[in-house]
């Protein structure tokens, strides 16, 4: 996203009462992102890797935690729509989790060793 449209659509969501940040350009990208601080301490990172389509990772404390999936067809979206895309993400659900391998089965436990009476009857079979 280029710096002009950042600061526009931060400006709109200012204005909707959502925390949001131009976020700079890291080293090597040159697109700038949008920065929402969210009320638990968490914060998204929208658009700040330089794909076409919007997208936002959740972090806390520098920690990836989630992601907000990239929306189909926001390549074409107006300063509009990503404002509504930004301020009515559902932030508490974030996608990104990681399946389990396989699923868990409970421990078979041990028998105990028969007794002298059962191994009689068995065939002093175990």
């Amino acid at each position: 996203m280029e710096e002009e449209r950042a600061r526009r659509v931060v400006d709109t969501l200012r204005a909707r009462n959502v925390f949001a940040h131009v976020k700079l350009p890291q080293a090597g990208i040159t697109q700038y992102g949008i920065r929402v601080v969210l009320p638990d301490g968490r914060e998204a990172i929208w658009d700040n890797d330089g794909t076409a389509g919007l997208e936002a990772q959740i972090m806390l404390n520098g920690v990836l935690v989630g992601f907000v999936a990239s929306i189909p067809d926001s390549e074409n979206y107006g300063d509009g729509q990503i404002v509504e895309a930004i301020a009515t993400a559902d932030y508490d659900r974030p996608v990104g989790r990681s399946r389990p391998a396989k699923p868990r089965t409970a421990p078979v436990a041990p028998r105990p060793p028969a007794s002298l009476a059962q191994r009689l009857r068995g065939g002093f079979r175990s």
